[in-house]
């Protein structure tokens, strides 16, 4: 079973583009959506957290995301941290997912795979791209958030022509038809290399 690796920029898509391979029948495993989940249900990271950020990491129990996010956009010394908390529960969970699976290959999104240097655990990565205008417009849509912010995170990450450089594959997603056709084309690809 392969493992793709399936990354891009923060507003790129992703996740749009992991759904049309879930609904392709790949399996798939959301990395953001899983941290998020185990910072707020494993107590060792809450811990972890609470002692690297103080008692505001958490409020009412639950993640205090405004406060945290006000912490790593411009501090990259808080986001190493917290990732280096955050991502070994990670990779552990998703090693547990992965035996479960029964597939030619699954596929795995994970926003920063080459900011941390982890493409050797993948078999083949697919970078999602999209138009930068596109990509803060969908943010601005979606997170209730601000441009200054958008851009803090784009400028923390690599630039879409270094992450496509670093690819088995690039997925251009400004058009929806046109993605889904190009998501077709890969899975028919990797089933047949998996042949």
């Amino acid at each position: 079973m392969k493992i793709v690796g399936l990354t891009g920029g923060i507003g790129s898509g992703k996740t749009t583009v992991a759904k049309m391979f879930q609904d392709l029948g790949v399996p798939l495993y959301i990395a953001d959506e899983k941290a998020k989940e185990l910072m707020n249900t494993s107590k060792v990271i809450k811990r972890k957290l609470i002692a690297l950020f103080g008692d505001n990491a958490y409020k009412n129990e639950v993640l205090n995301k405004p406060f945290i996010a006000s912490k790593i956009f411009n501090n990259k010394e808080y986001l190493h941290k917290m990732n280096a908390i955050v991502h070994p529960k990670v990779a552990s969970n998703f090693k547990k997912w992965l035996k479960k699976q029964n597939a030619p290959y699954i596929i795995k999104e994970a926003a920063i795979i080459f900011e941390n240097q982890q493409q050797s655990n993948y078999d083949i990565i697919i970078t999602v791209t999209a138009n930068l205008d596109n990509r803060i417009l969908r943010l601005l849509k979606r997170d209730k958030t601000t441009k200054e912010k958008i851009m803090a995170i784009v400028n923390n990450q690599l630039t879409d022509q270094e992450k496509v450089r670093l690819s088995d594959y690039e997925i251009i997603n400004d058009t929806l038809d046109i993605t889904k056709q190009q998501v077709v084309k890969i899975h028919k690809e990797l089933l047949k290399a998996s042949l």
